[in-house]
């Protein structure tokens, strides 16, 4: 362990685990404050990209210090086969937990969509696509404040390149990622679709038995709404959900279209379909 961190931080118990390191609950004596400490073991890494999206973490989660509802960085330490990251600890349980227990009215899922699009529209104001968005990725702290982790995946944006490569994870990527394309930070409004569908669904829009299945309904992105499943939601949230898992990326909104939209302006309260623009 670097020298660094062991004189900064006491470091505790495991909380979490990922395929190259391990999340730790440590405490600073200084501020008297727990944090996260997410360990990386360098050793893990096979090949350059991997390393590169090691590097890339780090830089990325300073670029977008300051947003409430975003995951904040506080410290690096690193040796020769460890990375450390010293970050905000969430301690209550992320929204895949939550969403596996049951079905979200309108308001709860309006208050969950509002604060991760703030967020989302943060990163791509940054030149930032997190390109991994899915509900174990989306966090609360012990206020019950909702923070976007794990920037592992994401990348910069960039005038003279467009970002190609698979990414992220079968239910929640865009049918643009799949298809071999270039595609632009709009893959990640197309992932909070996903997430806003299955809290007020239950079940997510494209599905199969296994993750070909799944590649292969995403890409046909035949968007229905069952009216069993359906029959009490709003005409403004299937408005708002046909607008973000579009699978014409032109047409598809932005982040701050979402923002702009009457069911997240309203809360997921009663908005007539005329307020919808």
């Amino acid at each position: 362990m670097c020298e660094g961190l062991k004189r900064d931080y006491q470091v505790c118990e495991e909380v979490g685990r990922g395929r190259f390191g391990t999340v730790y609950r440590c405490f600073s004596p200084d501020s008297g404050d727990f944090f996260a400490c997410k360990t990386i073991d360098k050793r893990l890494l096979s090949d350059s990209v991997d390393r590169e999206c090691l590097e890339k973490e780090a830089k990325i989660m300073h670029l977008l210090k300051g947003n409430p509802n975003v995951v904040q960085l506080f410290n690096v330490y690193e040796d020769d086969n460890y990375l450390h990251m010293v970050m905000e600890l969430c301690n209550s349980s992320d929204l895949y937990d939550r969403v596996s227990k049951r079905i979200f009215s309108e308001v709860e899922a309006a208050a969950v969509m509002l604060p991760l699009m703030e967020a989302i529209a943060h990163c791509h104001r940054r030149g930032v696509a997190h390109r991994d968005i899915k509900p174990d990725n989306v966090l609360f702290d012990d206020r019950n404040r909702l923070k976007l982790a794990d920037f592992g995946s994401a990348d910069c944006l960039h005038e003279e390149r467009s970002m190609r490569g698979v990414v992220g994870t079968p239910y929640y990527v865009a049918p643009e990622v799949l298809s071999g394309r270039d595609y632009s930070e709009k893959v990640d409004v197309w992932s909070a679709g996903v997430i806003m569908y299955i809290m007020l669904a239950g079940i997510p829009p494209f599905y199969g038995d296994s993750a070909t299945e799944i590649f292969d309904a995403v890409l046909r992105a035949n968007l229905r709404f069952p009216t069993r499943i359906f029959h009490s939601v709003s005409p403004a949230a299937k408005d708002l959900l046909r607008k973000m898992l579009c699978k014409d990326v032109s047409r598809r909104f932005s982040a701050e279209q979402v923002l702009r939209h009457p069911w997240i302006t309203s809360g997921g309260g009663e908005r007539s379909m005329n307020d919808l623009t």
